[in-house]
């Protein structure tokens, strides 16, 4: 009985979070952002500033980072924009390429359909009107009140979390366990610090990450390089999906920009650097007291990516460090690198 009423109530509690994505999202990422942060507003609190103090200065130096880096990636933007005619026309050259090689294929096919007695034509109909058609500024401007609506809640969710986050902690430790609360407040901090040395240690080797990416494909004659690193060290936040995305946007740019094999060079680049990085630099620096199971971060990618798309990327791995923290179930987790 009480597995049925778990099994309901998670399932329940899943649909919820499906349902209200518009809301829950932002607000996720908000407590997950204020997890990250704490350390640095305790560190303020330190120096003499008041706490509401402090919690507007984050806020405030969080915002003005986010609109440098939109300002920084404005150019980018309208570069690839100008760009897809050419790609475009580059991945058209590549088609045509496979399709000769095929042509023999097709011509069975052909074959077939004459002694069927089918319709070539009718079996494979092509469709009429041209391009996909691209987002009007009408469809930008219904979709703006949707991302200044998730802009207020996620600033109003941090700077109140953080501003009131020590009785948030005291609450929930007397509600989840009256009768050892300081058990509990002390596993909420231990998951504050780890996720803000996961997030920070990550934040470094990224950094790093995209600092090399912007040297070697310099030196390969990639145009913009500096821009591609940045984009790299973003996107690997994102496990696998991020670096996914770097290699094929790497490949189409060296399809824009060379010719050949030297197309490849780009991607393959990223891929050594990123392999290298993920065996060697981030074990190394993360250290195996907040290791994490391969299996477990796959899994809490893929779900919070179904649940609510790129931004369950983002809080993927901090939510499931600091699920793992309050159940104690890091040191119960077998280290697999030694079989």
């Amino acid at each position: 009985m009480r597995f049925a009423i778990f099994l309901i109530a998670t399932i329940l509690t899943f649909g919820a979070l499906k349902l209200g994505a518009d809301i829950l999202s932002p607000l996720v990422l908000a407590l997950v952002t204020g997890v990250i942060l704490a350390p640095l507003t305790d560190f303020l609190r330190r120096l003499g500033m008041p706490i509401t103090l402090a919690a507007l200065a984050i806020l405030s130096f969080g915002l003005l980072l986010l609109m440098a880096v939109v300002f920084l990636a404005e150019p980018l933007i309208w570069k690839v924009v100008g760009e897809l005619p050419k790609l475009k026309y580059e991945v058209r050259n590549i088609v045509e390429e496979f399709r000769t090689i095929i042509q023999g294929i097709d011509e069975v096919n052909k074959g077939v359909e004459e002694v069927l007695g089918t319709d070539g034509a009718d079996s494979t109909a092509k469709a009429e009107g041209g391009d996909t058609a691209v987002p009007s500024l009408t469809d930008a401007l219904f979709f703006a009140p949707v991302l200044v609506a998730h802009f207020l809640i996620f600033s109003g969710s941090l700077f109140f979390f953080l501003l009131t986050r020590n009785g948030i902690y005291n609450w929930l430790s007397h509600f989840i366990a009256r009768d050892k609360p300081d058990v509990i407040r002390e596993r909420l901090h231990t998951a504050e610090h780890l996720v803000s040395r996961y997030f920070v240690t990550i934040s470094i080797i990224n950094a790093g990450l995209g600092l090399v990416l912007s040297i070697v494909l310099m030196l390969i004659g990639l145009p913009s390089p500096f821009v591609w690193g940045a984009v790299a060290a973003v996107l690997n936040f994102v496990l696998y999906l991020g670096p996914l995305a770097v290699t094929v946007g790497l490949f189409l740019a060296g399809l824009i920009a060379f010719s050949g094999p030297m197309a490849l060079l780009p991607p393959v680049a990223f891929l050594m650097l990123n392999v290298f990085e993920a065996q060697f630099v981030t074990p190394g620096l993360i250290g195996r007291n907040i290791s994490v199971n391969p299996l477990l971060i796959f899994v809490s990618l893929l779900f919070w990516l179904w649940l609510w798309g790129p931004l369950g990327g983002i809080i993927a791995i901090p939510v499931l460090v600091i699920a793992m923290v309050m159940l104690d179930l890091f040191e119960q987790i077998p280290d697999t690198t030694e079989q």
